[in-house]
């Protein structure tokens, strides 16, 4: 009887790993994207003044709860952003079935056009992090990803980054308040050698999520305002600052460039139209930020599927002004 006992509760426990963990694979390739589930819940979201590095935009902390999602163990690499730009694996694409999330073909969705320099200016492809997209590229490419595999994905909200990156924690870093532990978790302007690194070389945050402090910053599908969190009133549920503007978006992380403050749980960073500050093209591309060799990104997926009217919502807007 003690046999069957040990036997099924190791059953159990796969089961729960199964869950929590697995692999999006990339029809037609040996890559994929490694995605820990999230278990939704309340947090307090911003800083207290009292915090070091403390920034205005990042108050005042208020309660904010998110529901579950599954989000990309590691920022997207080049190996997999490229796939999106040659759009060479498009033939792949899965055939929907009629449960799949999505349903839309991949020849519907825009591509981004070949940059006219080298975007990761020689600091390495293979397992290093993609960089220099602008939000709608970013988008884009979760779009590109859903209707190759059936899955809906997106970018995170704001406010599911900051709960992902937090794991739980309410002190300035997912690890602790001080900096000197830092160079365990992150990768940051005094140790990042000037460049950005591998993804996943550092030590993940208590939930298992990667370089979720530092190596680069990373998208999310925010409009940036600096007084947003001073009209959240009670618990808000899920919320969402939905674009009506090209610039400014919001960042989150800090990257291989930045002071330690910059890479805390609650700190903002705006985007901004001088990061194509040396794109020669008239008019300026809509696909690439020169100018921003600190700027990534991630994906999630939403346990709960939005409806086909949401998912455009997060997918196919292009706003000029």
């Amino acid at each position: 009887m003690k046999t069957y006992i040990v036997l099924i509760s190791s059953f159990f426990s796969l089961c729960i790993i199964a869950q929590e963990t697995y692999v999006e694979k990339l029809p037609g390739t040996s890559l994929g994207i490694d995605l820990i589930y999230i278990k939704g819940g309340s947090f307090k979201m911003g800083s207290p003044k009292s915090e070091k590095g403390h920034f205005g935009d990042e108050g005042p902390q208020h309660q904010v709860a998110v529901e579950d999602f599954w989000m990309g163990q590691f920022e997207i690499t080049w190996d997999l952003y490229n796939l999106f730009v040659s759009r060479d694996i498009d033939v792949n694409q899965i055939t929907k079935a009629a449960n799949s999330e999505v349903q839309i073909d991949v020849d519907a969705v825009s591509g981004a056009t070949t940059p006219y320099v080298e975007m990761s200016f020689g600091m390495g492809i293979d397992g290093f992090p993609a960089i220099c997209m602008t939000q709608l590229a970013a988008v884009k490419f979760c779009e590109w990803l859903s209707a190759m595999t059936g899955n809906f994905y997106r970018l995170p909200t704001e406010a599911e980054w900051e709960y992902a990156c937090r794991a739980g924690t309410t002190t300035a870093f997912s690890f602790d308040n001080e900096t000197q532990n830092l160079d365990e978790y992150g990768w940051y302007a005094s140790n990042s050698n000037d460049k950005y690194q591998p993804v996943g070389t550092k030590k993940p945050n208590p939930w298992g999520l990667h370089d979720m402090h530092g190596n680069v910053a990373e998208w999310t599908l925010d409009q940036y305002l600096p007084t947003a969190y001073g009209k959240r009133k009670n618990e808000v549920l899920n919320p969402f600052e939905e674009p009506a503007k090209v610039y400014p978006k919001v960042v989150r992380g800090g990257s291989w460039m930045d002071a330690p403050k910059r890479l805390r749980s609650a700190a903002r960073r705006p985007s901004s139209k001088k990061w194509k500050m040396r794109d020669p093209q008239i008019p300026k591309s809509k696909w690439w930020h020169t100018d921003a060799p600190f700027v990534g990104f991630r994906v999630v997926r939403p346990k709960k599927t939005p409806s086909v009217e949401e998912q455009k919502k997060y997918w196919n807007y292009e706003i000029t002004k």
